[in-house]
């Protein structure tokens, strides 16, 4: 999943794609307000949030729904798979036990590339150990 507003995104190792796995995921990440953007896929027709689709099956690929503001498209989405896919083709190969770890270094990844103050986050709890060790001397 990818906000398209905060280009924040939830990714998850899941062992099926599934009616039932694929919504726990979307509501689990997302507020019960927004809006989900997907292709035609079954499995989202769950999905308890305003959807707008993309009919990839009939070479659909982006919409305008005719209010000037919203295109109904999946291209975020699209670009952020080809992303990890990028990234991952560095490892050349590796135990599936081991992909969701590599998943989450790439959300972080994403994640901290639209986050201002990253650095400081990242820093801080390496700044509160040697602190903590500086007033133990």
């Amino acid at each position: 999943m990818v906000g398209r507003k905060s280009g924040q995104v939830r990714l998850r190792v899941v062992m099926d794609t599934k009616a039932t796995t694929l919504e726990k995921h979307v509501h689990q990440f997302t507020l019960s307000d927004c809006h989900v953007y997907t292709d035609e896929y079954d499995s989202y027709n769950g999905i308890e949030r305003e959807r707008f689709t993309v009919a990839h099956g009939i070479k659909e690929w982006a919409r305008d729904d005719d209010d000037g503001i919203r295109e109904c498209h999946t291209n975020t989405a699209e670009s952020m798979w080809t992303g990890l896919r990028n990234f991952l083709r560095a490892f050349r190969g590796m135990h599936k036990k081991y992909l969701s770890g590599y998943v989450a270094v790439h959300e972080c990844r994403v994640n901290l590339k639209h986050d201002e103050n990253h650095t400081s986050k990242l820093l801080a709890p390496v700044s509160k150990i040697r602190k903590q060790e500086m007033e133990a001397v």
